[in-house]
């Protein structure tokens, strides 16, 4: 999936899961996500890490949708 794809879908939907060619997943946001078209790189900012993802090598983007946390909700 071109990166151009992925960064219209974060824009539409505010909050995705995206996963790679390598398998490994990631939850990006608007406000944490930054795409250089340039480079072809994601760079997603968390508290523990910067992480440079591959922006092409995106197989997979699923919608997150937003819901009510419980008590025992381990996912933030």
């Amino acid at each position: 999936m071109r990166m151009e794809a992925v960064q219209e879908q974060l824009q539409q939907w505010g909050e995705l899961i995206i996963t790679t060619a390598a398998g490994e997943s990631y939850e990006i946001h608007l406000g944490d996500t930054t795409f250089d078209v340039a480079k072809r790189v994601i760079k997603l900012s968390t508290p523990d890490a910067e992480y440079l993802i591959d922006g092409d090598a995106v197989e997979n983007v699923k919608k997150h949708y937003g819901h009510k946390v419980d008590a025992d909700d381990t996912h933030h």
